[in-house]
């Protein structure tokens, strides 16, 4: 199956919701990706078939399907809350939508303790969604989406509500299963890093408007823009203002230093400077580093790690280090910067020159 969206819009009332798009979806996994209000889950419900464009047509396989409803199309979809039937037991909710389709009684019975067997509730089939933790309700409402095999499978944030350790064991296990299937498989999510363990490829949002698609890692390692490169970075990448002139880089107050590899074919001018958290450094000096003073004005310990916030020349920025570091607000500090890093970006915001690829 392919689906193909062809200068798709979404308005209501007087807002935009989702501005002129186009995109086609081949089977395999594909990761929406943006913030809160980007447009993912209206785009999302517009592929569904829940509501209808103001502009534009869905095609399936070259056949459109735009005036069809959701329950004419093959679609299945899971939502972040837990969506399940109260009354019914755990094997009941799964084989809800094979009953409605008719399914011969052997055959519903054998789909549903497949899909339970791959989401490992396959002991909690006579149980009812009250007796289940908030993971075995998405596995349940997540083994209902899948036992219908649809071609067409809609994640919209479904691991948001789960906490860390059971998102990272149930995101493992969907990644298994997908590969499994030849559906188009839609997941959407916030979450940049989740996008990087998914894989597959990626849709960027922001504003509802397409920013950038391609396979997640080409994305991740070429942003198109400065809002791509914000959006699939966690934190948000560092941005300085800089200028290339007299085989210099120069950024902010008083760092400069020759252009590595990737810049040096630059035009003289005016840039902006894109560094990721995890490319500055606070704790140890690596080697052809560029140093430079900044103001502490937060630190945060989140797990094994501490993203220190930090003001130079006016400019916030944010540095993620590994372990615990106690650090006195206001203090002035040493910060390392990797040159062979730094993105650079036009006056418009385009991307102009990449770090050579390397994973993180």
């Amino acid at each position: 199956m392919t689906l193909r969206l062809e200068q798709l819009a979404r308005r209501v009332g007087k807002e935009t919701h989702l501005y002129r798009m186009d995109l086609t979806l081949e089977p395999g996994l594909n990761v929406l990706l943006g913030p809160t209000l980007a447009g993912k889950t209206s785009l999302m419900r517009l592929m569904a078939g829940l509501d209808r464009p103001s502009e534009g047509r869905v095609l399936v396989d070259g056949t459109d399907v735009t005036s069809r409803s959701v329950r004419e199309r093959s679609v299945a979809m899971v939502y972040q809350q837990f969506i399940n039937y109260p009354s019914l037991t755990v094997y009941d909710n799964i084989a809800s939508p094979l009953r409605l389709a008719r399914l011969p009684r052997p055959e519903i019975d054998r789909k549903v303790r497949e899909v339970a067997g791959l989401l490992h509730i396959e002991h909690l089939l006579g149980r009812l969604p009250a007796e289940l933790s908030g993971g075995q309700q998405q596995r349940t409402a997540i083994g209902r989406a899948l036992v219908k095999e649809a071609d067409l499978l809609l994640l919209d944030e479904p691991l948001v509500n789960l906490d860390y350790k059971l998102r990272e064991e149930l995101r493992a296990e969907l990644q298994a299963i997908f590969a499994q299937r030849r559906a188009v498989v839609v997941y959407a999510t916030t979450e940049p890093l989740e996008a990087l363990v998914l894989g597959g490829r990626t849709v960027v949002m922001g504003e509802g408007r397409i920013l950038q698609t391609g396979p997640t890692l080409q994305v991740y390692h070429h942003p198109a823009s400065t809002d791509v490169a914000r959006i699939f970075s966690d934190p948000p990448m560092n941005m300085l203002e800089g200028t290339i002139a007299d085989g210099r880089v120069s950024l902010g107050d008083g760092i400069a230093f020759p252009p590595c590899a990737h810049l040096a074919a630059l035009p003289a001018g005016r840039y902006r400077f894109g560094v990721r958290a995890n490319h500055l450094g606070i704790a140890r000096r690596r080697p052809g580093d560029v140093e430079f003073p900044a103001e502490v004005a937060l630190a945060e310990v989140s797990g094994s790690e501490t993203f220190v916030h930090l003001l130079h020349d006016g400019v916030d920025l944010v540095v993620q280090e590994e372990g615990i570091h106690s650090l006195r607000l206001g203090a002035t500090m040493s910060v390392f910067l990797a040159p062979g890093q730094l993105y650079a970006f036009d006056a418009a915001g385009a991307l102009a020159a990449a770090p050579a690829r390397r994973e993180g």
